[in-house]
This record gives C-alpha cells, sequence and structure tokens, in this order.
C-alpha cells in the first residue's frame, strides 16, 4: 500500500492516470455517440422503407379495391424478412394479416405510432416478450383500417452489437492503458528509488556518488546527466577546496617561519645595514605571499566563471607575438634563444587579460626549467590551426615532466622539485587548465624531444575550440 501511494504521488503516474480518465469518458461518449447515431439511421431507413410500402399498397388499393389490395399484402407477407401487415375493422379488431395481436390502443391512432409498440406473432402467441415495432396506420375510404410496421428486432440487435463492439474494445484498451501505467509508473518508482538512494550517499559526503543514467535519453536521464555534471564541478571544486587548505598549510607555513625569524633577528641586531637586509628580505618573502595569493584567488575566480560576461572576440595570434616579443629579453638574459612560429589572424572567443596570464606562465615555466639544463637551448612558441582546434603551444627543452606525473602537476601547489630549490609557488598550471576549462578547451602535456632518455623537454599546448 505504501508503494502503490509513493506511485500515486509521482507526477507521472498521476498524468497517466489523469489521461485515462479522460480517455475513458471520451470513449464512453464515443460509444454512446455511435450507438445513437446508428439506431437513428436505422429508425429512418426503417420509416423510409415502411413509407414506400405504405404508398404501394395505397396504389394497389386505388387501383383494384380490396381484391387487389389483399393480394398485395397476401404476397408481400409471404416473403422473407416482410414487413407487418393487419387489417383491422372500424373498432380494431384485426381481420387479416401476418400479425396475432398487437398492444391495446395502437390501431386507434392514425399515421406514425408514437411509441415503439408490442406484438405476437401467430407462432408465438403466448411469449412472455413480444417484439417491438413502429408501423404507420392509415384509413380506407370504406373506414377499414391498414397497419404497415416493421420489426425492431434487427436494428436492436445492431444497436447492442454496435454497443458490445465499443464496450468491448474500450476495455480491451482501458486494461491496456492500465497495464502500461502500471508498467511505467513502476520503472519510474525504481529509478526515482536508485536517485533517491544515490542522493542520500551525496548528502552523507561521498560526492563520487552519481545518478544513475540507464541511456534511454528519456527526461530522468537528461536530468541525472546535468546533475552528475554539476556534481563533477562541486566535487572537482570541493577537491581543490581541500587541496588548497592542505597546500597552504603547508606550504605557507615555510614563508610565514622565516618571515617571524627574520622580524626576530631584525629586532635582536643592533647594526642598522643588517636589519635593513633582514627588513628587505621580509618585503621580498610578503611580496611572494602576495603573489601565491594573487594566483589562488585569480584560479578561484575563473573556476567560479565570473569572467565569462568578459569574453569577446580576441586576436589570439597578436597576444602570442606580444607575449613572445615581451619575453625575449628574459630569454636573452638566461642564455635561451627564444623562438615563434605564429600563424597569423587568428581569432578566438575569450578574455584577453586571462589567455595573456596563461601564456605568460607556461613562458615563464619554460624558461625557469629551460635555464641551467644541458642541452638544448631554446623555448619556441607556435599557434597554428588543427583539425581538433587552435594550437598554442609553448616547448622547452629542460628536464621535461614524467607521463606519470603530469596529472599531479595540474594540481594546486604541486612542484616536482620536492626540494623547492626553484622558485615559484606551483600555481602556473592550475590556473592555466582553469583558463581552458573556462574558454572550452583542453590543456595537453606531451615530450618535446620524445627519442631522448633524458631531458626530453615538455610541450605544453592550449587547445581553443574552433567557433
Amino acid at each position: 500500500m505504501n508503494r502503490f501511494w509513493l506511485l500515486w504521488k509521482s507526477t507521472a503516474v498521476r498524468l497517466s492516470a489523469l489521461y485515462i480518465l479522460l480517455f475513458a469518458i471520451c470513449a464512453a461518449v464515443l460509444v454512446f455517440y455511435v450507438t445513437a447515431m446508428s439506431e437513428r439511421l436505422l429508425t429512418s431507413q426503417i420509416h423510409e422503407a415502411v413509407q414506400q410500402e405504405v404508398d404501394q399498397v395505397q396504389r394497389a388499393y386505388d387501383a383494384g379495391g380490396m381484391n387487389l389490395l389483399l393480394r398485395t399484402m397476401e404476397r408481400r407477407a409471404r416473403q422473407p424478412g416482410a414487413n407487418l401487415y393487419i387489417i383491422a375493422g372500424p373498432s380494431g379488431d384485426i381481420l387479416a394479416g401476418n400479425v396475432a395481436s398487437v398492444q391495446p390502443g395502437v390501431l386507434e391512432e392514425e399515421g406514425w405510432t408514437s411509441m415503439p409498440f408490442r406484438y405476437q406473432r401467430y407462432s408465438e402467441s403466448g411469449r412472455d416478450n413480444p417484439h417491438m415495432a413502429v408501423a404507420n396506420i392509415f384509413v380506407l375510404d370504406n373506414g377499414l383500417r391498414l397497419l404497415i410496421g416493421r420489426d425492431l428486432g434487427e436494428p436492436e440487435a445492431f444497436r447492442v452489437l454496435v454497443r458490445q463492439a465499443l464496450m468491448i474494445a474500450l476495455a480491451i484498451m482501458g486494461l491496456g492503458a492500465v497495464i502500461i501505467w502500471f508498467a511505467i509508473g513502476r520503472n519510474a518508482l525504481k529509478r526515482i528509488d536508485r536517485m533517491s538512494a544515490a542522493s542520500k550517499k551525496i548528502m552523507a559526503g561521498d560526492l563520487s556518488q552519481r545518478l544513475p543514467v540507464v541511456g534511454s535519453g528519456d527526461e530522468f536521464d537528461r536530468l541525472s546527466a546535468s546533475l552528475n555534471a554539476m556534481l563533477g564541478r562541486i566535487e572537482k571544486l570541493n577537491e581543490g577546496l581541500r587541496q588548497v587548505s592542505d597546500n597552504i598549510a603547508h606550504d605557507l607555513k615555510t614563508p610565514l617561519t622565516r618571515l617571524r625569524n627574520k622580524a626576530a633577528d631584525a629586532i635582536d641586531t643592533p647594526d642598522a645595514e643588517t636589519r635593513r637586509v633582514a627588513l628587505e628580505g621580509i618585503i621580498s618573502e610578503s611580496d611572494q605571499l602576495i603573489r601565491t595569493f594573487n594566483a589562488l584567488l585569480m584560479i578561484s575566480r575563473v573556476e567560479a566563471g565570473s569572467v565569462a560576461a568578459e569574453m569577446s572576440m580576441v586576436d589570439l595570434s597578436a597576444i602570442v607575438a606580444d607575449s613572445a616579443e615581451l619575453y625575449e629579453p628574459v630569454a636573452e638574459e638566461a642564455s635561451l634563444e627564444l623562438s615563434s612560429a605564429i600563424e597569423p589572424s587568428i581569432e578566438v572567443q575569450g578574455n584577453r587579460e586571462l589567455i595573456g596570464q596563461a601564456i605568460f606562465n607556461l613562458i615563464d615555466n619554460a624558461i625557469k626549467y629551460s635555464s641551467g639544463t644541458e642541452g638544448g637551448k631554446g623555448i619556441s612558441i607556435g599557434l597554428a590551426r588543427r583539425p581538433d582546434g587552435i594550437c598554442l603551444s609553448v616547448a622547452d627543452h629542460g628536464p621535461g615532466i614524467p607521463a606519470e606525473r603530469r596529472e599531479d602537476v595540474l594540481k594546486r601547489f604541486y612542484r616536482l622539485d620536492e626540494s623547492r630549490s626553484k622558485p615559484g609557488t606551483g600555481l602556473g598550471l592550475s590556473l592555466v587548465e582553469a583558463v581552458m576549462e573556462l574558454h572550452g578547451g583542453r590543456l595537453e602535456l606531451s615530450d618535446s624531444e620524445p627519442e631522448k632518455t633524458e631531458n626530453r623537454g615538455l610541450t605544453v599546448s592550449m587547445v581553443f575550440p574552433v567557433k
């Protein structure tokens, strides 16, 4: 019973029940309408046939008198499916015809009988359920009454047959509708139960749970797919928040400790020059902390999509060319050659500031990790159209990143240099990935020189979708 009431609370089941009720009402109206129209049509045909019979009999009487009238009625009364024929006296006594008796008072009328009347045939005298008929009664000039009628058995049988056929069809369709309703409602209830179970696990904190998708493409699947995408986004943001909390506790503890120690040294030292150097170190450490927090805020802002409204068509070729020109002196100071191969007039829908920031991060990483390494000394920047999108790549010839650790370097604060000897915060690639997700693109990491065993380098590709 509880499952029935739970089923009844479903909107889909209620709509199905409403449609079934509406269908039943329409079918019932159709049954009575078709039956009434069929009966009316048959009655009209009966009246027309009887009237023709009356006209023919009237002409026979006019032509040959009573003798021809009697012969005509006798001949017609013997035919299969004959009409009803009665000749009665002025007092209503039956003198001739093929009917044994009629309902009292019928022969006293003239013209069409107002209502169907009962009658009995000669072979069925004493029958409990006499037949029903309609008739046309007219008076001859000699005072005799002539009744010509038609039995209503065939129209009644047809009417009953039509009604039975329609009622059976209605019953079959109603039963089928109930079966379909029950099957669909039960399946919907099971799917709702599975969704409810998954939702309870999600509310309990298990964000890895997903709502079931059966692949039918119906409303439940579309809703589940949308909610699953939302859950994936929430899970990623929650994981990012957890990582940020953990990494802040670990990675920011060291610079804050250094700040405290330098401040303590500055207080304890009597030498003004030593104090000045200590204060400069404090300022430098503070600037690094500010840059770290700025990067975190930028990543959060991008992942939240708060800059999506600022997007417009931008000249990606010009942005890349300006970035390469800006970093050429920086690369030369690090004894590196920066080359570029930029396809002109490439435009994308995006945010100029974020794309520029992402390019700066990639070039800065390439210079930082290529500097001081043996082998290749160049950094190459490329921009070209590909079948799968527009590819902006920055390639270096540094130590590269092992394939099994490329997913990790996209996490916030993750750094391959566990000793933290290289400058940086470990947020550069996280920001680039967030920028590409905002632009509907993707970030690809690959070896610059896969044929080498060491110093394979790293190529980071920003692939923008083609609009």
